[in-house]
């Protein structure tokens, strides 16, 4: 495994940005039996998530996030030295989502720009890039932009993955500075995990055909394309009950600090019932694990970030202790222990066209 150690470096503002339109999980009864609907949504605790538009990309998502970030703290575009975008819902194959980031927001061109692609996992993978970015002579700010719209991967007809992705775009602004405390990141990966969840065509080993984009009707009765996300609910279940406790528990056996004096224990927002799981086995506190999927869904790797911003706006101290963990497919997993101080974080938006 991957343990990492982070000195003078951290996060100094946050926002996130989600599409005005909401879907109730309480309409899919053209899928799910409606006797079966209510037990469904409390187990998984998603009543609602957030839709884009059509033309509406994550890229969107994060471009209106990262101008409040960048008004709210008065943050001059020719200040970034990188700019990352975590996604795997890119605006296209090729060009890079980044590049056409940096310019939508007027950085100057000597900004550094790349894109990252992971799923659940991904933003304590692409934070610990950025601050491995931030420590590096040169570099004094970096623009984190992480946003999924899986709404437009996942088929309404699948009864495991309809009731669970939304969509949401968010911007964290990582600096160095001698006032941040040291962040310390563990990062795992099991790639034998392959088929818990995935596209499998549309890529370069089975590229899109006629065939594999049409609709196909599945073993449990849900219909969707080879292009369309796959999960196997069991699978993906069974990974994290196995390695995401044992995970925390390392990292603050590493760290020196009972889990008990954490602050918040921050959880990618899988579904409800999973992460209850994780609260009860770690016997943390349940009132300091905010949620956030009850209104806004499964975001995939913007999932923590969003929640951040929705729950936790107004409720960071000037130092607050968390502990940050993302999982799934890959199969990868990490868990971030991060001291925030005097972080801003901007009220969270709704998505408008400009």
């Amino acid at each position: 495994m991957a343990f990492i150690t982070y000195n003078h470096v951290g996060i100094r503002a946050m926002a996130a940005c989600v599409p005005s339109r909401r879907v109730s999980n309480a309409d899919l009864g053209y899928l799910i039996p409606p006797e079966e609907i209510d037990k469904m949504i409390r187990s998984v605790g998603i009543r609602e998530k957030r839709y884009a538009d059509d033309g509406v990309c994550a890229s969107d998502l994060c471009f209106q996030a990262a101008r409040q970030l960048m008004t709210d703290n008065d943050i001059a575009p020719d200040s970034i030295d990188v700019l990352l975008f975590m996604s795997q819902t890119a605006d296209y194959r090729l060009p890079a989502t980044a590049p056409l980031l940096q310019h939508r927001l007027g950085l100057a061109q000597t900004t550094a720009a790349m894109d990252l692609s992971l799923g659940c996992s991904g933003y304590v993978y692409a934070l610990s890039a950025a601050y491995a970015y931030a420590s590096l002579p040169g570099v004094k700010r970096v623009l984190l932009l992480d946003g999924e719209t899986f709404s437009k991967v996942v088929s309404p007809y699948d009864k495991v993955n309809a009731p669970l992705y939304g969509d949401a775009g968010t911007a964290t602004l990582i600096e160095r500075g001698d006032d941040f405390e040291p962040s310390h990141i563990l990062l795992m990966s099991d790639g034998s995990g392959e088929e818990a969840g995935k596209i499998p065509a549309g890529g370069c080993h089975i590229p899109a055909t006629a065939e594999n984009l049409q609709p196909v009707e599945r073993a449990d009765g849900s219909r969707r394309s080879d292009n369309q996300v796959y999960m196997d609910g069991m699978d993906v279940f069974n990974f994290t009950i196995r390695v995401v406790p044992r995970t925390i528990r390392e990292l603050t056996e590493r760290i020196g600090r009972p889990l008990g004096e954490i602050d918040y224990l921050l959880f990618h927002q899988a579904n409800r019932f999973m992460t209850d799981f994780f609260v009860r086995k770690l016997k943390y506190p349940a009132e300091r694990v905010p949620y956030s999927l009850d209104r806004f869904g499964n975001t995939s790797s913007a999932s923590i970030p969003l929640t951040i911003v929705s729950e936790l706006c107004g409720r960071l101290g000037q130092r607050t202790e968390t502990i940050l963990c993302g999982f799934g497919v890959g199969l990868s997993w990490g868990a971030v222990y991060n001291v925030f101080r005097n972080c801003r974080i901007s009220p969270l938006a709704e998505y408008r066209p400009l």
